[in-house]
């Protein structure tokens, strides 16, 4: 059946994604084609083309239905309609290689899908592409208690290696609220970061091995879980934050660690945002910190009247501290209310808890953890943007005045890692203005956020990806010969510029 029959039912993305989802967007977006001075998209992929997917993969794991396209052709935005010329389900890493080699013989753009949770627009297929879905290349294989790694299928869940990992009496600490149903592939492609980064880093800390399909077809397998590697450049970091558009991530060997003991949760009311990071130092100085959240006052008040939590004291503050951290002596948690003294005699804290079961840390992580399904009826204009930490106190009060002076109607809300320097901008959506008239007035706030954002020498991209949506901001965090040299990169692993076209740069 050809694609482009099958897909003209598409007509909306609401019911294809979670409700209230709502990534950086620029209104130009939907109007310009994101595959500039190109040819070979949009093609139909008649039963000719399809039958030689079918020889590949087998007639069961080709689709060409709307159905099949509204599912695996996006992610969690909802900016473009989603129009992938056919998608395909391989189930072995040589079957992904054969796939690519076609792609190259038929002259074919490609789009590789993991679990679709991004917010970037960076697994999209919306111009006729081929859509290779990894989901079934979900095997795990070969653990080594010793070297603690495992190897993983690009179609891993992230929660399936977490609860691997712990079944086996270790740990794999990149966690996130999609991890239940992003795929490892899609993580190592994006870097994702989340609420552990403080203490374990990103994504890319815990890949010691890759697999890839490269652009020119070819497989490559790096650095093999080697710890120590210096024998030239380690391509393999090419890969990890790619997006896709050097090659295709098939296998994964990933690296685990013991797992923390005895967590206790610390929320605290601060009083003002420099303080937050006075709090951090403090803390950060005499224990090791496995997460240091924040999260504002309108945002706890939106997840209060949302749910069934309450209040984590009566006390509110403009801000609150989130401090994760291992009770592992007797002595930690006396240290841990010392310092909250100290804090307090300093007039940075003015009112605090600590959990006193799992089921108390629980649910004072919820406070944080809820933020986002909360506002998302509110279908938040979200910006992902990351400064050094000890600027974030300026960097946010400057962002701040500029949101609330040009625009005073609109609720903003604050989260996120600000122990790694990375916050969450989210402007929420007036009930009465309409949705375009409201992308649009964001737009022009992107602009004056990111010039503060250049200023600051930070990125407009802290764990997201660039994708499609963020690709027209490139320049206020790379500078034009830094793009001009991933450029170059991209043409030696895809010269014929086939691999996820369009995203990061054109």
């Amino acid at each position: 059946m050809g694609a482009k029959g099958a897909y003209d039912t598409i007509r909306t993305l609401k019911n294809a994604v979670p409700a209230g989802l709502l990534s950086l967007c620029n209104s130009a977006h939907k109007s310009q084609p994101y595959f500039r001075e190109r040819n070979i998209m949009g093609l139909e992929f008649d039963e000719h083309l399809i039958a030689k997917l079918a020889a590949i993969v087998g007639d069961e794991q080709v689709r060409t239905d709307s159905q099949s396209a509204a599912i695996y052709g996006i992610d969690w935005t909802r900016v473009y309609q989603p129009a992938p010329g056919a998608v395909v389900l391989p189930k072995t890493v040589e079957q992904v290689q054969a796939l690519v080699q076609l792609a190259i013989a038929e002259n074919l753009a490609i789009v590789a899908s993991g679990g679709r949770t991004g917010l970037s627009g960076g697994a999209v297929a919306a111009r006729g592409e081929l859509l290779i879905a990894l989901d079934n290349l979900n095997g795990m294989r070969d653990f080594n208690a010793i070297d603690r790694t495992v190897v993983c299928g690009a179609g891993v869940i992230t929660e399936q290696l977490q609860n691997f990992a712990e079944q086996e009496g270790l740990f794999y600490p990149v966690d996130f609220a999609s991890s239940g149903s992003s795929q490892i592939g899609g993580n190592i492609s994006t870097n994702a970061g989340g609420i552990k980064v403080i203490r374990y880093g990103m994504t890319r800390d815990w890949v010691a091995g890759l697999k890839v399909v490269t652009g020119n077809g070819q497989l490559l397998d790096l650095n093999k879980g080697l710890k120590k590697n210096n024998a030239g450049y380690d391509l393999r970091q090419l890969f990890i934050g790619g997006e896709g558009t050097l090659g295709i991530v098939v296998e994964a060997t990933m690296q685990l660690c013991r797992p923390p003991v005895d967590l206790s949760v610390l929320v605290l009311g601060v009083s003002d945002m420099s303080a937050i990071m006075d709090v951090l130092n403090t803390y950060q100085n005499k224990l090791d910190l496995t997460a240091f959240e924040f999260f504002s006052e309108r945002a706890l008040q939106k997840v209060i009247a949302h749910g069934d939590l309450n209040r984590p004291f009566e006390t509110p503050a403009e801000y609150y501290a989130l401090l994760e951290f291992e009770q592992i002596s007797a002595d930690t948690e006396e240290l841990a209310m010392t310092l909250f003294e100290h804090c307090v005699e300093q007039g940075w804290v003015v009112d605090g808890v600590v959990s006193q079961s799992t089921a108390q840390l629980k649910n004072l992580w919820r406070l944080r953890e809820d933020i986002s399904e909360t506002i998302s009826r509110w279908m938040p204009y979200k910006n992902d943007i990351s400064v050094l930490p000890s600027r974030v106190p300026d960097f946010l009060l400057n962002v701040e005045s500029v949101v609330n002076q040009q625009y005073p109607d609109f609720e903003i809300i604050w989260f996120g890692h600000i122990g790694d320097g990375n916050v969450h901008l989210n402007i929420l959506k007036p009930d009465d203005l309409a949705m375009d008239e409201f992308q649009q007035r964001c737009d022009v706030v992107s602009k004056q956020v990111f010039a503060i954002v250049e200023a600051y020498d930070g990125s407009v991209s802290a764990e997201h990806g660039v994708g499609l949506l963020k690709k027209d901001y490139l320049s206020y965090t790379r500078s034009k010969e830094e793009i001009d040299l991933m450029k170059q990169i991209k043409t030696v692993f895809d010269p014929r510029g086939i691999m996820n076209p369009g995203k990061i740069f054109d």
